[in-house]
């Protein structure tokens, strides 16, 4: 089956199967939040990105392999309300981004700051941080040597627009411009998006409407 990013709360995960990673999305909890497995075809050792929502659902998805990490993309409780159990099952590391780590409950074991490396198995993951949705919102960048780059992108940029600022123009200036310097300017058309609630997309699908998302402040 192809890859499509539509996913629901309840139904199965979509699978994107990579020729070195394999990402496996699922849709969690009550603000529909996605949460991403990626898995090392070489190693077999797995990443969860937002322990979101229902950890017996991720859990079940994680399967008898367990996770060697566990990313979490920003403080806001909506990614991290299954991380707790998520860790205690699996005594996985956990990262997030070092201006964020102290609002999330779970201890950061590695924080991060822009462009660190994240390791699943033999595949590298770099960080890129992004201020204004939090202030240490991070984004997970996967350079696919075979193909495209793959971007997780939490909350800061979602089909139609970067995330919220909460009527706030300076982080709003402060989102745009670093979506733009460190996801747009350095990234092909090609580039997948896997954004922390709801549909897929790509770089160059949003790409010409940044001077629309400019004009109108969110």
């Amino acid at each position: 089956m192809t890859y499509s990013g539509a996913v629901t709360v309840g139904g199965p995960a979509d699978v994107h199967e990579l020729q070195d990673l394999m990402i496996s999305k699922v849709a969690v909890g009550p603000m529909d939040n996605n949460a991403y497995l990626l898995r090392c075809r070489a190693t077999d050792e797995q990443l969860l990105i937002d322990a979101a929502n229902e950890a017996s659902t991720l859990l079940t998805l994680i399967g008898d392999d367990g996770i060697a990490s566990v990313v979490t993309t920003h403080r806001h409780g909506d990614h991290w309300q299954a991380l707790a159990e998520v860790v205690a099952a699996t005594g996985a590391r956990t990262y997030a981004g070092a201006d964020d780590a102290e609002g999330i409950p779970v201890p950061t074991d590695v924080p991060l700051r822009d462009g660190d490396t994240v390791k699943v198995g033999n595949v590298e993951l770099t960080a890129r941080h992004l201020v204004g949705h939090t202030p240490g919102s991070v984004a997970l960048v996967y350079d696919d040597p075979h193909g495209h780059p793959h971007v997780f992108t939490g909350d800061c940029l979602f089909p139609g627009g970067v995330g919220n600022t909460f009527k706030d123009p300076e982080a709003f200036a402060r989102l745009i411009h670093d979506v733009e310097t460190r996801i747009f300017d350095v990234l092909p058309d090609e580039t997948w998006v896997y954004p922390g609630h709801g549909k897929d997309t790509t770089l160059g699908a949003e790409r010409p409407h940044l001077p629309e998302w400019r004009a109108r402040g969110w």
